[in-house]
Protein backbone atom coordinates (compact mmCIF):
# COMPACT_ATOMS: atom_id res chain seq x y z
CA UNK A 1 0.00 0.00 0.00
CA UNK A 2 1.07 3.18 -0.78
CA UNK A 3 1.21 6.05 2.11
CA UNK A 4 1.78 9.76 1.88
CA UNK A 5 4.19 11.35 4.62
CA UNK A 6 4.15 14.70 4.53
CA UNK A 7 7.59 16.36 6.21
CA UNK A 8 8.98 12.69 5.99
CA UNK A 9 12.63 14.41 6.13
CA UNK A 10 11.81 15.74 9.51
CA UNK A 11 12.57 14.01 12.75
CA UNK A 12 9.41 12.05 13.50
CA UNK A 13 8.57 11.95 9.89
CA UNK A 14 11.99 10.04 9.07
CA UNK A 15 11.82 7.53 12.02
CA UNK A 16 7.72 7.23 11.27
CA UNK A 17 8.86 6.34 7.20
CA UNK A 18 11.71 4.00 8.62
CA UNK A 19 8.56 2.19 10.31
CA UNK A 20 6.27 1.95 7.71
CA UNK A 21 9.15 0.57 5.44
CA UNK A 22 9.92 -2.36 7.87
CA UNK A 23 6.20 -2.80 7.69
CA UNK A 24 6.39 -3.42 4.07
CA UNK A 25 4.57 0.12 2.79
CA UNK A 26 5.38 1.79 -0.04
CA UNK A 27 6.33 5.52 1.07
CA UNK A 28 5.93 8.82 -0.55
CA UNK A 29 7.60 11.76 1.43
CA UNK A 30 6.60 15.08 0.82
CA UNK A 31 9.04 17.65 1.94
CA UNK A 32 9.88 21.42 0.85
CA UNK A 33 13.50 20.94 3.17
CA UNK A 34 12.51 24.20 5.15
CA UNK A 35 13.89 22.22 8.32
CA UNK A 36 15.22 19.40 6.94
CA UNK A 37 17.87 18.09 5.25
CA UNK A 38 17.92 15.48 1.77
CA UNK A 39 20.59 13.65 3.04
CA UNK A 40 18.27 12.07 5.71
CA UNK A 41 17.11 9.71 2.40
CA UNK A 42 20.15 7.96 2.69
CA UNK A 43 19.75 7.60 6.52
CA UNK A 44 16.44 6.28 5.76
CA UNK A 45 17.90 3.87 2.81
CA UNK A 46 20.78 2.60 4.87
CA UNK A 47 18.46 1.36 7.38
CA UNK A 48 15.42 -0.23 5.75
CA UNK A 49 17.33 -0.90 2.27
CA UNK A 50 15.02 0.96 0.06
CA UNK A 51 14.70 4.45 -0.89
CA UNK A 52 11.01 6.03 -0.43
CA UNK A 53 9.55 8.33 -3.24
CA UNK A 54 10.69 11.51 -2.81
CA UNK A 55 9.02 14.91 -3.93
CA UNK A 56 10.02 18.44 -3.02
CA UNK A 57 7.66 20.82 -3.41
CA UNK A 58 6.05 23.50 -0.40
CA UNK A 59 2.28 22.49 0.25
CA UNK A 60 1.10 25.51 0.35
CA UNK A 61 1.04 25.79 -3.34
CA UNK A 62 -2.78 24.66 -3.70
CA UNK A 63 -2.24 23.45 -7.38
CA UNK A 64 1.03 21.33 -6.78
CA UNK A 65 -1.23 19.67 -3.97
CA UNK A 66 -3.61 18.80 -6.37
CA UNK A 67 -1.35 17.87 -8.82
CA UNK A 68 0.27 14.93 -6.72
CA UNK A 69 -3.21 13.45 -5.80
CA UNK A 70 -4.29 13.42 -9.35
CA UNK A 71 -0.14 11.29 -9.98
CA UNK A 72 -0.60 9.47 -6.98
CA UNK A 73 -4.62 8.35 -7.00
CA UNK A 74 -3.45 5.10 -5.49
CA UNK A 75 -2.52 6.66 -2.15
CA UNK A 76 -4.15 4.81 0.89
CA UNK A 77 -3.52 6.57 3.63
CA UNK A 78 -1.96 10.27 4.52
CA UNK A 79 0.32 10.82 7.73
CA UNK A 80 0.48 14.78 7.86
CA UNK A 81 3.80 15.83 9.32
CA UNK A 82 4.47 19.08 7.79
CA UNK A 83 3.93 21.95 10.25
CA UNK A 84 5.80 24.81 11.75
CA UNK A 85 6.18 23.80 15.25
CA UNK A 86 8.33 26.43 17.20
CA UNK A 87 6.46 28.27 19.67
CA UNK A 88 8.55 31.79 20.22
CA UNK A 89 8.62 32.05 16.29
CA UNK A 90 4.56 31.33 16.42
CA UNK A 91 4.37 34.00 18.40
CA UNK A 92 6.36 36.58 16.48
CA UNK A 93 4.87 35.18 13.19
CA UNK A 94 1.10 34.28 14.10
CA UNK A 95 0.51 34.76 10.30
CA UNK A 96 2.85 32.16 8.87
CA UNK A 97 1.77 29.33 11.12
CA UNK A 98 -2.07 29.82 10.82
CA UNK A 99 -1.17 29.59 6.86
CA UNK A 100 1.20 26.67 6.96
CA UNK A 101 -0.50 24.31 9.72
CA UNK A 102 -4.24 25.24 8.80
CA UNK A 103 -4.08 26.04 5.03
CA UNK A 104 -2.13 23.29 4.36
CA UNK A 105 -4.26 21.15 6.37
CA UNK A 106 -7.14 21.61 4.66
CA UNK A 107 -5.53 21.65 1.31
CA UNK A 108 -5.01 18.04 1.92
CA UNK A 109 -8.61 17.19 3.48
CA UNK A 110 -9.71 18.97 0.02
CA UNK A 111 -8.13 16.31 -1.87
CA UNK A 112 -8.87 13.46 0.60
CA UNK A 113 -12.78 13.81 0.31
CA UNK A 114 -12.46 13.48 -3.69
CA UNK A 115 -11.29 9.31 -2.60
CA UNK A 116 -13.74 6.52 -1.99
CA UNK A 117 -12.18 5.98 1.50
CA UNK A 118 -9.31 7.82 2.66
CA UNK A 119 -7.26 7.60 6.09
CA UNK A 120 -5.13 10.41 7.75
CA UNK A 121 -3.17 10.38 10.81
CA UNK A 122 -2.47 13.93 12.06
CA UNK A 123 0.39 15.08 14.18
CA UNK A 124 -1.06 16.68 17.24
CA UNK A 125 0.49 17.51 20.58
CA UNK A 126 0.30 17.70 24.35
CA UNK A 127 -0.20 21.37 24.33
CA UNK A 128 -3.49 21.57 23.36
CA UNK A 129 -3.79 20.66 27.10
CA UNK A 130 -2.66 23.75 28.23
CA UNK A 131 -1.58 23.10 32.28
CA UNK A 132 -3.95 20.50 32.82
CA UNK A 133 -6.28 20.22 36.24
CA UNK A 134 -5.26 16.65 36.62
CA UNK A 135 -2.22 14.77 36.18
CA UNK A 136 -1.68 12.22 34.14
CA UNK A 137 -3.65 13.70 31.15
CA UNK A 138 -6.47 11.68 29.71
CA UNK A 139 -7.77 12.56 26.04
CA UNK A 140 -11.17 13.46 28.06
CA UNK A 141 -9.13 16.27 29.80
CA UNK A 142 -10.63 19.88 28.79
CA UNK A 143 -9.00 21.68 25.87
CA UNK A 144 -7.47 25.08 27.65
CA UNK A 145 -7.36 28.04 25.73
CA UNK A 146 -3.76 27.76 23.49
CA UNK A 147 -0.68 29.30 25.15
CA UNK A 148 0.33 30.51 21.59
CA UNK A 149 -0.32 30.00 18.03
CA UNK A 150 1.37 27.12 17.55
CA UNK A 151 -0.69 25.62 20.01
CA UNK A 152 -3.54 27.06 18.25
CA UNK A 153 -3.34 25.31 15.43
CA UNK A 154 -2.98 21.90 16.97
CA UNK A 155 -6.37 22.25 18.43
CA UNK A 156 -8.18 24.20 15.30
CA UNK A 157 -6.16 21.80 12.96
CA UNK A 158 -8.21 19.12 15.11
CA UNK A 159 -11.77 20.64 14.99
CA UNK A 160 -10.98 21.02 11.11
CA UNK A 161 -10.49 17.19 10.83
CA UNK A 162 -13.42 16.74 12.98
CA UNK A 163 -15.95 18.37 11.34
CA UNK A 164 -15.05 17.38 8.31
CA UNK A 165 -15.10 13.92 9.34
CA UNK A 166 -18.94 14.49 10.52
CA UNK A 167 -20.00 15.31 6.90
CA UNK A 168 -17.29 12.78 5.12
CA UNK A 169 -17.90 9.52 6.96
CA UNK A 170 -15.77 7.94 4.41
CA UNK A 171 -13.28 9.83 5.54
CA UNK A 172 -11.37 8.18 8.57
CA UNK A 173 -8.87 9.91 10.87
CA UNK A 174 -7.02 9.96 13.73
CA UNK A 175 -5.12 12.50 15.83
CA UNK A 176 -2.00 11.88 17.50
CA UNK A 177 -1.51 14.33 20.55
CA UNK A 178 2.70 13.56 21.26
CA UNK A 179 4.33 14.10 24.71
CA UNK A 180 7.63 15.07 24.27
CA UNK A 181 9.64 13.23 21.35
CA UNK A 182 13.62 12.42 22.37
CA UNK A 183 16.47 10.29 20.77
CA UNK A 184 17.34 8.87 17.41
CA UNK A 185 17.63 5.27 15.79
CA UNK A 186 19.59 3.33 17.23
CA UNK A 187 21.61 2.93 14.12
CA UNK A 188 23.01 6.37 14.46
CA UNK A 189 21.55 7.17 10.54
CA UNK A 190 18.84 9.39 11.38
CA UNK A 191 17.92 11.62 14.49
CA UNK A 192 16.77 14.78 15.30
CA UNK A 193 18.20 18.20 13.23
CA UNK A 194 17.30 21.45 14.74
CA UNK A 195 18.48 24.10 12.42
CA UNK A 196 19.93 27.42 14.57
CA UNK A 197 19.64 27.42 18.24
CA UNK A 198 17.16 24.50 19.19
CA UNK A 199 13.93 25.14 20.83
CA UNK A 200 14.24 21.79 22.53
CA UNK A 201 15.49 20.64 25.81
CA UNK A 202 17.33 17.48 24.60
CA UNK A 203 19.09 18.62 21.15
CA UNK A 204 19.82 21.76 23.72
CA UNK A 205 21.38 19.05 26.40
CA UNK A 206 23.75 17.02 24.03
CA UNK A 207 24.94 20.35 22.16
CA UNK A 208 26.14 21.72 24.91
CA UNK A 209 27.36 18.32 26.10
CA UNK A 210 29.26 18.16 22.77
CA UNK A 211 30.46 22.04 23.56
CA UNK A 212 28.09 23.67 20.44
CA UNK A 213 26.58 25.29 23.16
CA UNK A 214 28.36 27.17 26.22
CA UNK A 215 25.98 26.78 28.84
CA UNK A 216 21.85 25.10 28.84
CA UNK A 217 19.52 27.55 31.03
CA UNK A 218 17.20 25.80 32.89
CA UNK A 219 14.14 28.08 33.18
CA UNK A 220 13.01 28.06 36.65
CA UNK A 221 13.81 26.05 40.19
CA UNK A 222 11.19 27.62 41.80
CA UNK A 223 8.33 25.63 40.14
CA UNK A 224 5.77 23.40 42.62
CA UNK A 225 7.49 19.79 41.78
CA UNK A 226 9.83 17.71 43.77
CA UNK A 227 13.14 19.39 42.56
CA UNK A 228 11.38 22.82 41.50
CA UNK A 229 12.07 22.11 37.23
CA UNK A 230 8.97 21.40 35.08
CA UNK A 231 8.13 18.15 34.37
CA UNK A 232 7.46 16.06 31.18
CA UNK A 233 6.87 13.12 29.39
CA UNK A 234 9.90 11.95 27.02
CA UNK A 235 9.46 9.54 24.41
CA UNK A 236 11.41 7.60 22.24
CA UNK A 237 10.91 8.71 18.85
CA UNK A 238 11.20 5.12 17.70
CA UNK A 239 8.67 4.32 19.99
CA UNK A 240 6.39 7.22 18.81
CA UNK A 241 6.89 6.55 15.09
CA UNK A 242 5.62 2.82 15.75
CA UNK A 243 2.16 4.42 17.33
CA UNK A 244 1.96 5.93 13.65
CA UNK A 245 2.12 2.46 12.19
CA UNK A 246 -0.04 1.16 14.66
CA UNK A 247 -3.01 3.84 14.05
CA UNK A 248 -2.38 3.81 10.76
CA UNK A 249 -3.05 -0.68 10.39
CA UNK A 250 -5.70 0.74 12.68
CA UNK A 251 -7.94 2.39 10.13
CA UNK A 252 -7.09 0.56 7.09
CA UNK A 253 -8.18 -3.01 9.19
CA UNK A 254 -11.89 -0.96 10.11
CA UNK A 255 -11.23 -1.14 13.77
CA UNK A 256 -11.80 2.34 14.46
CA UNK A 257 -15.03 3.16 16.38
CA UNK A 258 -15.72 5.88 15.22
CA UNK A 259 -14.04 7.95 11.64
CA UNK A 260 -12.50 10.42 14.12
CA UNK A 261 -10.39 9.02 17.03
CA UNK A 262 -7.62 11.11 18.96
CA UNK A 263 -5.06 9.31 21.43
CA UNK A 264 -2.00 10.61 23.58
CA UNK A 265 1.23 9.20 22.70
CA UNK A 266 3.62 9.11 26.37
CA UNK A 267 5.59 6.71 28.23
CA UNK A 268 2.85 7.90 31.37
CA UNK A 269 5.69 9.04 33.40
CA UNK A 270 7.04 12.28 34.28
CA UNK A 271 10.21 13.71 34.04
CA UNK A 272 11.53 17.03 35.65
CA UNK A 273 14.11 18.85 33.63
CA UNK A 274 16.71 18.03 36.11
CA UNK A 275 16.51 14.29 35.89
CA UNK A 276 16.50 14.88 32.16
CA UNK A 277 20.26 16.50 33.25
CA UNK A 278 21.18 13.82 35.56
CA UNK A 279 20.06 11.27 32.80
CA UNK A 280 21.94 12.71 30.22
CA UNK A 281 25.41 12.64 32.73
CA UNK A 282 24.74 9.11 33.43
CA UNK A 283 24.66 7.56 30.06
CA UNK A 284 27.25 9.82 28.69
CA UNK A 285 29.60 10.35 31.53
CA UNK A 286 29.83 14.30 31.12
CA UNK A 287 29.35 16.89 33.61
CA UNK A 288 26.69 19.45 31.80
CA UNK A 289 27.55 23.05 32.25
CA UNK A 290 23.99 24.29 33.24
CA UNK A 291 22.91 27.29 35.13
CA UNK A 292 19.64 27.92 36.80
CA UNK A 293 17.46 31.03 34.95
CA UNK A 294 14.28 32.35 35.69
CA UNK A 295 11.35 31.27 34.67
CA UNK A 296 10.18 31.02 30.73
CA UNK A 297 6.80 32.58 30.03
CA UNK A 298 4.12 30.72 28.75
CA UNK A 299 6.12 27.23 30.36
CA UNK A 300 3.42 24.77 32.06
CA UNK A 301 4.35 23.40 35.17
CA UNK A 302 3.82 19.83 34.66
CA UNK A 303 2.52 17.64 31.61
CA UNK A 304 2.41 13.86 31.22
CA UNK A 305 0.12 11.43 29.70
CA UNK A 306 -2.40 8.67 30.62
CA UNK A 307 -1.90 6.21 28.13
CA UNK A 308 -3.82 3.49 28.88
CA UNK A 309 -6.14 4.10 25.66
CA UNK A 310 -3.41 3.96 23.37
CA UNK A 311 -1.95 0.63 24.93
CA UNK A 312 -5.18 -0.83 25.49
CA UNK A 313 -6.98 0.31 22.00
CA UNK A 314 -4.15 0.58 19.80
CA UNK A 315 -1.78 -2.47 21.35
CA UNK A 316 0.95 -0.21 21.47
CA UNK A 317 3.27 0.98 24.25
CA UNK A 318 6.63 2.90 24.85
CA UNK A 319 9.35 0.49 25.86
CA UNK A 320 12.08 2.78 25.88
CA UNK A 321 13.64 4.55 29.00
CA UNK A 322 14.65 7.98 29.45
CA UNK A 323 18.24 6.30 29.70
CA UNK A 324 17.10 5.12 26.79
CA UNK A 325 16.41 7.50 24.55
CA UNK A 326 19.04 10.16 25.83
CA UNK A 327 21.83 7.63 25.22
CA UNK A 328 20.51 7.53 21.59
CA UNK A 329 20.79 11.17 21.19
CA UNK A 330 23.96 11.54 22.80
CA UNK A 331 25.39 8.77 20.42
CA UNK A 332 23.43 11.11 17.42
CA UNK A 333 24.95 13.92 18.56
CA UNK A 334 28.38 12.85 18.69
CA UNK A 335 27.83 11.35 14.93
CA UNK A 336 26.33 15.15 13.69
CA UNK A 337 29.71 16.70 14.98
CA UNK A 338 32.19 14.39 13.26
CA UNK A 339 30.86 14.37 10.10
CA UNK A 340 30.62 18.75 10.54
Amino acid sequence: MKILVTGGLGFIGSHTVVELQNEGFEVVIVDNLSNSSINVLDGIEAITGKRPIFEEFDLRHKPKVQDFFQKHADIAGVIHFAASKAVGESVAEPLLYYENNLGVLVYILQELKKKEGANFIFSSSCTVYGQADQMPITEAAPVKPAESPYGNTKQVGEEIIRDTCKVNPELKAIALRYFNPIGAHPSGKIGELPIGVPQNLVPFITQTGVGLREQLSVFGDDYPTEDGTCIRDYIHVVDLAKAHVAALQRLLEDKNESNYEVFNLGTGKGSSVLEVIHSFERVSGEKLNYKIVGRRPGDVIQAYADTQKANKVLGWKAKSSLDDAMKSAWEWEKIVRSSN
